[in-house]
């Protein structure tokens, strides 16, 4: 009897969860290709000059179905930012507590941007040009997901400085500013096609920008070091 019953289907929950599990699929994709589009919108006209109808048109959605996933278009650029801010904050954790040399981490942290721009670069354009940027406006609800970032990088050199890696005399913040402003003034430069870019351009930039920081940085012990 048992054995009969279970033939001939599954129990009523189990068929129940099942579309439940769809429809939340559906609903993930459907707000993947909203922000997909928003991207694109974003990179292409700039945030302040497009409008909501303009994000659903690119993706191909009814006009209200954007604000059934998002009260407005400023809540769909801080889902942008913070989405692949906080990979990046993630990330540079993980770097930090990897038993690694200083420059190894601030390499990994170079790469990671680099390539985030060499595989989504319209992407990586509005968090530049619209939040980072843009402190004044849209950026300034950000500034603690920024200074979080410029803390975790200055963290990091505080640790090669106690280890007598870099020299006490720079300031961590200081050295963590230019270290990623660096990165962000590289990116600046593709993304107005001010420098030249392509595969072996971003492996120098991201070779150029640790050896220049950590230069500056490293003390004479850790110099000599470093070359061998």
């Amino acid at each position: 009897m048992s054995a009969s019953r279970g033939a001939r289907g599954s129990s009523p929950a189990r068929r129940s969860r099942a579309p439940r599990e769809t429809r939340s699929r559906s609903s993930q994709e459907k707000r993947r290709q909203i922000l997909a589009a928003a991207v694109r919108v974003f990179a292409r006209q700039g945030f302040h000059a497009c409008r909501v109808s303009d994000i659903a048109d690119e993706a191909e959605v009814a006009y209200g179905l954007v604000y059934h996933y998002f009260p407005s278009k400023d809540a769909v650029l801080d889902t942008l930012f913070l989405e692949r801010w906080n990979v990046m904050l993630e990330l540079i954790r993980e770097v930090d507590a990897e038993l690694i040399p200083v420059r190894d981490k601030l390499r990994a942290i170079a790469s990671f941007i680099v390539d985030s721009y060499e595989h989504d670069p319209d992407l990586m354009k509005v968090i530049i040009v619209e939040v980072t940027r843009a402190a004044n406006s849209f950026g300034q609800t950000h500034l603690s997901e920024i200074r979080e970032a410029y803390d975790l990088i200055a963290g990091i050199v505080s640790k090669a400085q106690a280890e007598g890696q870099f020299r006490m005399e720079i300031d961590a913040r200081f050295a963590a500013m230019a270290f990623y402003g660096a990165i962000e003034q590289l990116l600046t430069g593709w993304i107005f096609g001010l420098l030249p870019a392509g595969p072996e351009h971003f492996e120098r930039a991201k070779w150029l920008v640790v050896e220049t920081v950590c230069g500056g940085l490293e003390t004479r012990t850790a110099e000599r070091l470093s070359a061998r």
